[in-house]
């Protein structure tokens, strides 16, 4: 019979990164805390699961529709930055040197795993494209195959309806994740990229 908290460490691995120790390290945290601190956790937790959405111009997680970040005036309407996941959106964010608009796919193209264009954000993105005439569209997905392969993908769909596509320079390593790397490192792939 499983005890509760072997449950709680086998929940607590299903996290990204978080392997035995660490969710044994976590489920010991969360016996030795408060009632209080445990209750107010579970409530953000519900709080969040319940009242975010997604911005239905960019797709990033948001209690408000549109986002704040597409609702500020003072961001640069005619470029577009692409990125994969909220996360790396953060990430760009948290460097303070894009001060456009965002687009977030919620993937990447992968035949191999069955994902299409119509199983990401990808038509939006391309409708979007149509509807705003930004003047540039950034690439920033990860220097993956299916990062690259989605880029390209988005470039020649872009270059179709005379829509400038450029991809961040690479400062940014192979098979690195946007959400990892350093803000000075990410800031000169921003300022470096290129057009395609």
């Amino acid at each position: 019979m499983v005890t509760p908290l072997e449950s709680l460490i086998k929940a607590l691995k299903k996290f990204p990164g978080v392997g035995e120790k660490t969710a044994t390290r976590y489920a010991f945290h969360i016996l030795n805390a408060n009632r209080v601190e445990i209750e107010d956790l579970v409530r953000i937790i519900n709080l969040v699961k319940d009242s975010l959405k997604l911005c239905s111009r960019c797709f990033n997680p948001t209690d408000m529709d549109p986002c704040a970040i597409c609702r500020d005036s003072r961001r640069d309407k005619s470029r577009i930055c692409v990125v994969e996941t909220p996360i790396d959106l953060i990430a760009i964010e948290r460097s303070g040197l894009f001060r456009g608009l965002y687009h977030i796919l919620h993937g990447t193209l992968s035949p191999l795993d069955a994902v299409g264009p119509r199983d990401i954000r990808l038509l939006e993105l391309l409708e979007r494209a149509r509807n705003e005439s930004p003047s540039e569209v950034i690439l920033a997905l990860n220097p993956s195959i299916e990062g690259e392969a989605t880029a390209s993908y988005i470039a020649a769909k872009l270059k179709g309806i005379g829509v400038k596509a450029s991809k961040i320079a690479y400062g940014v390593p192979i098979g690195g994740v946007l959400e990892y790397v350093d803000t000075l490192t990410l800031g000169r792939a921003l300022d470096n990229r290129k057009e395609l």
